[in-house]
């Protein structure tokens, strides 16, 4: 006996290993461009003049503690220019934000983008 002869559809073709690498392909060129976009966001600013931030009494009093992340813009004499939270505890963000607005960074050759951590801790 014979098989039967393949019909190939071109909906079938799309399952071919060629199919499958050059999907591998785009997703890996989505992730790197993600990547590097992501590092350009941030930059390293050395900091000259650090401000702690102040406990809010109500999460003293809830024992609420935890990381606020705030991205901070950051003009070329060193000041900083906007800050905002972008993760973090809704209640500490505005303790970070107002430290984070009173720091001085080193000088550099043009504004940037600075993503500062505050640790609240008890």
């Amino acid at each position: 006996m014979s098989q039967p002869a393949v019909d190939r559809r071109p909906s079938d073709l799309c399952n071919t290993p060629v199919r499958s690498i050059r999907l591998f392909s785009v997703r890996l060129a989505v992730i790197s461009l993600v990547l590097a976009a992501s590092s350009l966001y941030a930059e390293d600013r050395a900091v000259e003049h650090k401000v702690p931030p102040t406990y809010p009494p109500v999460a003293k009093q809830l024992r609420i503690t935890g990381l606020v992340t705030v991205v901070a813009t950051v003009d070329a004499t060193g000041k900083v220019t906007k800050a905002e939270s972008n993760s973090g505890n809704k209640i500490l963000a505005p303790a970070a934000i107002d430290a984070v607005k009173q720091w001085k960074f080193v000088p550099g050759d043009a504004t940037s983008t600075v993503e500062v951590v505050i640790n609240f801790s008890l």
